[in-house]
């Protein structure tokens, strides 16, 4: 059956109930009753004329109709969002909302300075901060601007290479006081090492410049950036950190300074169609000024 027309809230309701796995879950994410949402993915299945979920032990699980639909309801929700954005837009006033993409160390060690900093000089700014480490489609308007750790692909996007944020291998004062400071990479591997669980995409840019951090075994492994910074910071062994935030800690030492050439290769990037936008330009320019100082500290 064709679906002849859209509502847009039987979406958003089918792709909370993808998310949380239950109806009574997506209710209470979404802030609705449950037989509301029951009601949204009957008149959703009855527009589409086959069932979206069926029932098991581990919850509802999507039917292949189901995954077929989702990627373009979450196109939906994408263009919602940024319909809701650009909503907020005042004529040539650097005023409104600005979604903007970055990776858990840099949305939280360094981009509060400089938001600060931008929304004190332009007070009707608002920003939206959306913290992952999984690449954001900006070609899907998931986000206006985004602080990438590689090089972007797609066409139609307007980049700016930063330059590169220097890394290094850095423990706490008290873990090096117990264990030694390694003098090569064969003792460096005779220590707890801390590190990443999956190659995201930046760490396997990272292992394919540097082969030799791809293969060392990690006494600590996790996917959040945040998480090994902490790890770090509570002496629990040697990690990879980015140099300007370990200069920020007295008690962070570099391990096998110069060693290894390790550096992040940071760019912010943004929709073409946004660069008319004042809102977006001017925090684009911002972004790009407050990197290239953070990169010369």
């Amino acid at each position: 059956m064709a679906l002849t027309a859209l509502d847009w809230d039987q979406y958003r309701t089918f792709l909370a109930v993808l998310s949380e796995g239950s109806q009574s879950a997506a209710a209470r994410a979404l802030g609705l009753t449950q037989p509301t949402v029951a009601r949204h993915i009957d008149a959703l299945e009855a527009a589409v004329g086959k069932p979206l979920f069926i029932r098991s032990q581990q919850g509802l699980l999507p039917t292949e109709t189901a995954l077929a639909m989702q990627p373009y309801a979450e196109a939906m929700a994408a263009n919602a969002a940024a319909l809701a954005r650009a909503a907020t837009v005042s004529g040539d006033a650097v005023a409104g909302t600005v979604r903007i993409s970055a990776s858990e160390v840099v949305g939280l060690e360094v981009l509060p300075p400089m938001l600060s900093a931008l929304q004190e000089q332009h007070p009707g700014l608002q920003i939206e901060l959306s913290i992952s480490d999984v690449v954001e489609d900006l070609l899907r308007q998931e986000a206006d601007i985004a602080v990438r750790m590689v090089a972007p692909t797609q066409a139609a996007l307007i980049s700016r290479k930063i330059g590169t944020i220097p890394l290094g291998f850095h423990a706490h004062r008290r873990y090096l006081e117990r264990h030694g400071s390694p003098a090569t990479l064969h003792e460096l591997a005779d220590h707890r090492l801390i590190g990443f669980d999956r190659q995201l995409a930046y760490v396997r840019a990272m292992a394919q410049r540097m082969p030799e951090v791809a293969a060392m075994r990690f006494a600590f492994r996790t996917d959040s950036n945040v998480a090994q910074l902490a790890m770090i910071r509570a002496g629990g062994g040697i990690g990879i950190c980015q140099r300007a935030l370990a200069a920020r800690d007295a008690d962070l030492i570099e391990v096998l300074p110069g060693l290894l050439d390790m550096k992040l290769e940071t760019h912010v990037v943004m929709h073409e169609n946004l660069k008319s936008a004042p809102r977006c330009r001017v925090t684009f320019d911002a972004l790009v000024e407050g990197f290239l100082k953070y990169i010369a500290q």
